[in-house]
């Protein structure tokens, strides 16, 4: 299956009681799926999937894919900041029929390039399925290069694409030059997508795809056609409601945005807490633009 190229990063519903709700997990996915969402990143950081246990995750993949069947690409997020623990992860995810993995660059532990080379190299060599490395040196402490990406890469070929969120644009570019063909570049910042599908990435992992996914896909049909003037309006039109969806640590503010929606995806599990109630009313503003 391909990976997709408007991918959401989904947030995971918790009940009253602060449990996984696995019932309106699946709505959340086919709605999002029914805004033209071509994957789904599962228990990623908007999922909270470090605040999941095992069960929890194993629970959470199996009920998303069987929501979404065959309409969606979905992407198991079982990347920890232990080598032998994202190993098992990856295998466990592969026996429940999930289509791809995601694997974020290992937190806390600050690896060296070489030290991420034998982690992912350990991921790739226990499962079949395809592999997309997260770079997010903003909450992990460690920058994967380019180098080191693109030599993955060539070494595994179940390493297939990369979620770059790193905010600098040059080391994005420098990945767009030089990845062989076949090889997936996804911007990870919402704010980035149109600037990198300028410069040629297949797609974006987004949070505001939860919202305005519609606006994406019309971003990446005008940018198809040449139409980039057109695709830089709708760019712009979101500026406020990309604002908004970062304003406080996400994904406090996505959350709220979904149970404006009517999905009762609860709060966030701690350490995260309640929205600012100026941004809720901010956001209250904003939202029905999206419906």
């Amino acid at each position: 299956m391909k990976l997709g190229s408007i991918v959401t990063a989904m947030v995971t519903p918790f009940d009253e009681r602060g449990d996984l709700d696995l019932r309106e997990a699946q709505s959340v996915a086919r709605f999002l799926v029914e805004r033209g969402n071509d994957g789904l990143v599962v228990a990623g950081s908007t999922g909270e999937g470090m605040t999941l246990n095992d069960p929890e995750r194993t629970e959470l993949f199996a009920a998303i894919k069987e929501a979404v069947g065959s309409n969606a690409a979905v992407w198991a997020n079982i990347g920890t900041n232990e080598t032998r623990g994202s190993v098992m992860a990856a295998q466990a995810a592969e026996r429940l029929g999930v289509d791809a993995l995601l694997a974020v660059v290992p937190y806390y532990n600050k690896p060296t390039q070489s030290g991420m080379i034998a982690h992912f190299g350990a991921i790739a060599q226990a499962t079949r399925l395809p592999i997309v490395i997260y770079n997010i040196p903003g909450r992990t402490a460690a920058n994967m290069l380019p180098e080191t990406l693109l030599e993955l890469a060539s070494q595994y070929k179940n390493i297939v694409g990369v979620k770059e969120s790193s905010g600098d644009l040059k080391q994005i570019a420098t990945i767009l030059r030089d990845r062989a063909a076949g090889f997936s570049v996804f911007a990870g910042d919402d704010h980035l997508y149109l600037p990198c599908l300028a410069m040629g990435a297949d797609g974006v992992v987004g949070v505001a795809s939860h919202v305005c996914s519609r606006e994406y896909l019309a971003i990446q049909y005008a940018m198809r056609e040449g139409r980039v003037g057109e695709a830089a309006r709708i760019h712009a039109s979101l500026l406020e409601l990309f604002d908004a969806l970062f304003a406080t640590t996400s994904p406090i503010p996505v959350k709220f945005a979904m149970r404006e929606f009517g999905f009762a995806v609860g709060e966030c599990r701690s350490p995260l807490d309640f929205i600012p109630d100026a941004l809720a009313q901010r956001l209250r503003v904003i939202l029905p633009r999206y419906r």
